[in-house]
């Protein structure tokens, strides 16, 4: 194994024979990306978490939980409310999975 500081590479060398610890990985992944694509939304807007949750109709804990990356109930229908109010919109695509091939 060729020594790398990279953590994706070494997570990927983990992970790579065991399909349930990839799943797990890439499950929080998404979360992270998704909590800190709220974060960076709201503070783009100039919103505090509390302007945010009256704008969507709800209450500033549920915006704190979205921006949490260990967080796993993000919804699309919440998602799509953000987007709204920031004048902004969902967009969700599905990517191959890429592997790094080894040498």
């Amino acid at each position: 194994m060729d020594k790398t500081s990279d953590a994706i590479k070494i997570i990927d060398k983990i992970t790579n024979s065991d399909f349930e610890l990839q799943a797990l990985v890439e499950e929080a992944s998404l979360n992270a990306e998704v909590a800190q694509l709220i974060y960076e939304a709201r503070t783009n807007a100039g919103l505090t978490q509390k302007q945010l949750a009256e704008l969507v109709g709800t209450k500033q804990p549920v915006i704190a939980r979205l921006e949490d990356a260990d967080y796993e109930g993000h919804s699309l229908s919440m998602l799509q409310k953000i987007a709204h109010v920031l004048k902004q919109r969902v967009v969700i695509q599905l990517a191959p999975i890429e592997h790094e091939q080894s040498a």
